[in-house]
């Protein structure tokens, strides 16, 4: 399995953008698709975006399509998540994970095996 860690969370205004970083361990990075989620208070755990091993393909979820953008570096071992035009309601504890699946299976998070500690991000209205 692959070991990750979140960063870049934090506060931000509504309106405002912050970037979320997800560094993983192991020479194998390049061999998963990797997924954000989310979790707000008293809610489930929900699916935000995926990229495909490669890059080349990208899933969102309707709730962020057009203001996350979530991209890869398999040469730092790093996923990535922008997130611009942000709103209260993107309040939560982000995830990243891997997975070795692909495809629209990659927005149930029952395919993925490996997951990190979480970070918080908080949206001021």
């Amino acid at each position: 399995q692959v070991q990750l860690v979140e960063s870049g969370g934090g506060l931000v205004q509504a309106g405002g953008s912050l970037r979320l970083s997800c560094a993983a361990s192991g020479r194998t990075f390049s061999s998963y698709a990797m997924g954000w989620f989310r979790q707000a208070p008293g809610k489930e755990r929900e699916f935000v975006a995926a990229i495909s091993r490669s890059g080349s393909s990208t899933y969102y979820a309707d709730s962020v399509k057009g203001r996350f953008t979530i991209s890869r570096d398999n040469a730092k071992n790093t996923v990535y998540q922008h997130m611009h035009s942000m709103k209260p309601e993107d309040t939560a504890v982000y995830y990243c994970a891997a997975s070795e699946v692909s495809s629209w299976l990659l927005r149930s998070q029952e395919y993925y095996r490996s997951w990190g500690q979480g970070t918080q991000v908080t949206v001021s209205s």
